[in-house]
Formats: structure tokens, sequence, C-alpha cells
């Protein structure tokens, strides 16, 4: 007994490892098949019927295939580009509007608050945001799949609740040396904000990254297309890459090796972002949700 708490039983903690190990291998087992897979020689897949746990070789003929300039490659750097000017953007657009709705001063500070709250409840719905983004000459250009999410209301309000909780006494303290509104912004609510902005930016780029809906909607030119559109129409419908499609000179791997390969490629740069904001991740949410 420990301050008056029981120890858990051997039987019990038994039970826990035994849970928690099934748990985490129902998780992980799945991305190490995919892995293997894709870096399975193609005999080994042809003959395992399409999936393979453990290979028996290394093999990248497919991601060298889908790495050679082709549809994959397009929508690779397609995705990488909308995902860093969408998450600039929508960082600064939130951390503009988030600094605006803490400020007493701002006029009209609470009609627009409860615009953003609003926002929370109610779903404009696809055809009036296609006939939006229609009116705004936006159709089949890559800012129909940035500007419509470019502010998230759950975002805004967590960044609005971190600057309210900023000490009033630093504020008042650089308004005497002289520091206007911009100055205060700039100089004392953004550095101070990194955690917080840390989180949101990586909500936004997490959700520009994986964005396939919008991209569906709104971008009917093929050559458009960012990877996880891409994905969807290679992977889940199930249609057949070709060499042309590819841009491969070179024969190609199983349909499947191809696929999972994608499907490595388009889960990687999340997986070598998130270990560097990891560490933001926990204090900036709770700083920004439990103040204001």
């Amino acid at each position: 007994m420990i301050d008056g708490v029981p120890r858990p039983g051997r039987v019990e903690n038994v039970v826990k490892t035994i849970v928690l190990t099934i748990a985490c291998a129902l998780v992980i087992l799945p991305f190490v098949g995919i892995i293997s897979t894709s870096l399975a020689p193609a005999e080994q897949v042809n003959t395992a019927g399409g999936f393979v746990l453990l290979p028996e070789g290394i093999d990248l003929t497919a991601y060298a295939s889908i790495l050679t300039g082709g549809v994959v490659t397009r929508a690779l750097l397609i995705s990488a580009g909308v995902t860093a000017v969408g998450t600039v953007l929508s960082l600064t657009l939130t951390a503009m509007l988030g600094w605006a709705l803490s400020r007493r001063q701002t006029i009209g500070n609470r009609q627009l608050l409860l615009l953003v709250l609003v926002s929370l409840l109610f779903n404009p719905g696809i055809i009036p945001s296609y006939l939006v983004v229609q009116q705004l000459g936006m159709l089949d250009t890559l800012w129909a799949i940035i500007v419509p999410t470019s502010v998230s209301a759950f975002n805004v309000i967590v960044v609005r609740a971190f600057f309210v909780g900023l000490p009033q006494e630093v504020m008042d303290s650089a308004r005497i040396d002289g520091a206007g509104e911009w100055k205060l912004f700039w100089y004392m609510g953004l550095p101070l904000a990194r955690p917080v902005l840390a989180v949101v930016g990586l909500f936004y780029g997490v959700g520009y990254w994986n964005a396939f809906f919008n991209a569906m909607l709104y971008l009917s030119d093929s050559a458009l297309w960012p990877l996880q559109l891409v994905l969807r129409t290679y992977v889940v419908d199930g249609t057949q890459l070709g060499a042309q499609d590819l841009g491969a000179e070179m024969s190609l791997p199983p349909q499947t090796t191809i696929q999972m390969a994608i499907l490595v490629i388009s889960i990687i740069p999340i997986l070598i972002v998130y270990p560097f904001l990891q560490r933001h991740f926990a204090k900036g949410m709770l700083t920004g949700a439990v103040k204001g």
C-alpha cells in the first residue's frame, strides 16, 4: 500500500501488460506491413498475394519508379508547396486575429468574437462554399485548397486564450517605453506565444497535407492534384498506375508495392515534423485552453 492506495496485484499487472501489448501490436503491425510491402521484392509480393509482413530483401524499385517525375512526384511537390504556403498564411492570420480579439480596445471586439464562436457551431455547407470559391475565381487553382481553410475558429480561440493570459504588467511596461500595438504584438506577443503557435502550426500543417476533399471538389485538372488526392485515386479507388503516369522507363513492380510506397511517402513528412514539435504540444494546448 502506497499513501493509502493499495498496490495493484500481480495478476492485474499481467493483464494490463497483455492488453497494452495487444493494443500496440494492432497499431504498429499495419504500419510495419505497409513499409515491408513497399520494400519487398516483386516475387515475394506476388507470391504472398499482395501483403508482406517480413520482406526477404530490400527492393527500392517502387520508390524509384514513383519519384522519377511522374504523377506522384508532381503531386508531392504540390502538397509540399500548399502545406508550406497554407501553414504560413494560416498562422499569420490566426495570430493576428487572436491578438486582436484579446485586446479590449479593438473596435468591434465582442461582435467579431461572437462571429468566430458562431462559426464553430454552424457549417456553411458544400454548395454555398463551392459557389463562393467559384465567384472568387479560384476553381482549378491551388488557392481553392488554401484560402477556404486558412483560418480555423477553434485555433483562433486557443491563440486568443493564450494572449488574454499574458501578464498585463508586462504589456503596460512596454507601453510606457513607447511600444505601440504592432510592437507589442511582434516583440512581446509572438515570442511568448511560440509554444501555442507551434501546436497550431502543426494542426494547420497536418490539415493541409492530408486535405483531399476540397481538392476533389475544386480541382478538375489532374495536373493540380495534391498527393492525398492521388493517393485516394490510385490506392483507395484501385486505379492502375502505368509507366506513363509515373514517368518511369523501367519495368514496374506490382501495383500493391507502388500503392504501399505512396502511402509511406505520404506519412513520412508528418513523422519527421512531429518529434520536433512534440515538446510544445502539451504546454501549448494546456496554456491556450485553460486561460481566458
